[in-house]
């Protein structure tokens, strides 16, 4: 047997101990704490960044690359398809488009009103 299949895997039991560690902190911040919520926010962010680095390094092998330095050009790839995919959903949701499509507003609003103009004739 080689080295490799001999040796216990405690870098990935870490990687996933610390990963369930930072989920639990974060759903506790938003559930059970009585922060101000920018301040819950900011924390689940940071908490997100730190659990985003456990998992590229410890997990998806970054610094494994013919040359020994991290893929630049993956991770590059990657930040890109993320940010599309931000910009996107941000801009999508700012604009609040809805399936209205009697340019009406809300169909409930329209209900009251025509209710009442019937009652007061």
């Amino acid at each position: 047997m080689s080295e490799l299949t001999k040796r216990f895997p405690k870098q990935h039991i870490i990687g996933f101990a610390a990963s369930i560690i930072l989920t639990v902190a974060a759903a506790w911040a938003a559930v059970s704490s009585d922060l101000p919520t920018p301040w819950i926010i900011t924390f689940i962010m940071v908490l997100a960044v730190i659990q985003a680095g456990i998992q590229l390094f410890m997990f998806m092998h970054m610094t494994e690359s013919d040359s020994g330095g991290i893929q630049t050009g993956n991770m590059l790839h990657g930040f890109f398809i993320a940010a599309v995919i931000v910009a996107g959903s941000i801009w999508t949701m700012s604009f609040g488009y809805t399936h209205d499509h009697d340019g009406g507003g809300n169909s409930d609003n329209n209900a009251e009103t025509e209710q009442h103009e019937h009652m007061d004739h």
